[in-house]
């Protein structure tokens, strides 16, 4: 779990200054410490990607992209950027191949997004930028944001999504499986997602 206890972090400081800010920082391996026993990070920020219309496209760190599409774009390279050499990283350690890797990547910004979004009350908006973002056919990534409605037992909807990649929470507690697993049928995703409710 070391993998996703930096990643998930890892990826928000890039994922959440684009969702809440419309800008993409470029936040090089190099420029980021991790503490791993606190779980906290420190970051040197640099330059960042911005549509024409922000306050700070002036900015001299600023890097003016002409549309959402351009910026989403960013939002990609910049993360790839970043979880490139640490996936290279891990890759020996945890005899997982590259695609294995990139889709755990995918499901970091996914999943970071849409929680963080969740907590802001923003989550709607969030799946359908998600969705944007990760359509599938964008490299190194793999898999797309995927996101689908079940049906409550009151009939109201609930979203869910098949991760990209395996999370491995089942060697942690056997007799379960993360919510978002492919391996969990839908019965038991409706249980999960409406137990705490």
């Amino acid at each position: 779990f070391a993998l996703h206890r930096y990643a998930w972090p890892a990826c928000l400081l890039v994922t959440l200054p684009w969702f809440l800010h419309r800008r993409v920082p470029r936040v090089p391996v190099a420029d980021v410490a991790f503490q791993r026993v606190r779980g906290r990070m420190a970051v040197r920020t640099g330059s960042f990607a911005c549509l024409p219309d922000d306050p700070a496209a002036g900015h001299p760190d600023a890097r003016v992209v002409p549309d959402e599409e351009a910026l989403r774009a960013e939002v990609r390279a910049a993360v790839a950027e970043h979880l490139g050499p640490v996936l290279e990283g891990f890759a020996p350690r945890m005899r997982r191949g590259r695609r294995a890797l990139w889709g755990m990547a995918t499901d970091e910004i996914v999943e970071g997004l849409w929680y963080v979004a969740h907590l802001l009350g923003e989550e709607d908006r969030a799946m359908a930028e998600l969705e944007l973002l990760l359509p599938g056919t964008t490299g190194p990534y793999v898999g797309a944001a995927g996101f689908r409605e079940l049906t409550g037992p009151d009939g109201a909807p609930l979203a869910t999504r098949d991760r990209a990649s395996c999370c491995l929470y089942y060697t942690l507690r056997p007799d379960d499986t993360c919510v978002t697993c492919p391996r969990t049928c839908d019965a038991d995703r409706v249980g999960k997602l409406t137990a705490n409710v």
